[in-house]
């Protein structure tokens, strides 16, 4: 299978098994794009999320069109984004035909409750994974104090997520500076 079938294959999965919006679908491009077709590493992965997460707009199409474009170019990114839309639409479409017409039933509320734990185990794994990676990178200690901080600037100030993601990298790019300073010994005296 050529790049872009592989890509429009991968990201059309995506679309079809990503229930509950975008950041039930993190998981599922993880899955695809690190683990089966290695197009990135855990790293890269976590820097187009965090990027993706400071900029505007669904994740998933955000995702999409960057991993397309580093694996297959302009026509990558398009081939991607729409693999990941097409299968939303249709599934809206009939989605909500069905629940207009059976929504009161208990079966079809059934469906959409019997979804949130497979959501909530694949989050779960994916922050167990994200922990893993940060800890062996910053140690278990500044891992729990920065996701700490985070927590509270996002869920008990209701500081936008993005904000806080913003603020981090740009402590990062002002870090290596300072290192690099240092560790050239600085101006001589």
């Amino acid at each position: 299978m050529g790049q872009h079938a592989s890509l429009f294959a991968a990201f059309f999965r995506i679309g079809i098994f990503g229930f509950g919006g975008g950041p039930s679908m993190i998981p599922l491009v993880h899955q695809e794009v690190v683990k089966r077709h290695a197009w990135m590493d855990d790293d890269a992965f976590a820097d187009v999320l965090a990027i993706g997460n400071t900029l505007p707009g669904p994740i998933a199409t955000k995702m999409a069109g960057y991993i397309g474009f580093r694996v297959g170019g302009v026509l990558g990114a398009i081939n991607a984004v729409v693999a990941v839309i097409v299968p939303v639409i249709f599934a809206m479409i009939a989605l909500l035909g069905l629940y207009s017409r059976y929504g009161d039933q208990r079966w079809v509320q059934g469906m959409g409750l019997g979804v949130v734990p497979v959501v909530m185990v694949m989050m779960a794994q994916l922050t167990f994974d994200f922990f893993n990676k940060s800890r062996a990178g910053l140690g278990v200690i500044a891992t729990l104090v920065l996701g700490g901080v985070a927590g509270g600037l996002i869920y008990g100030l209701g500081v936008h997520p993005g904000l806080v993601i913003g603020a981090l990298l740009v402590a990062a790019l002002l870090r290596p500076e300072a290192g690099r300073k240092a560790s050239q010994g600085g101006p001589s005296a």
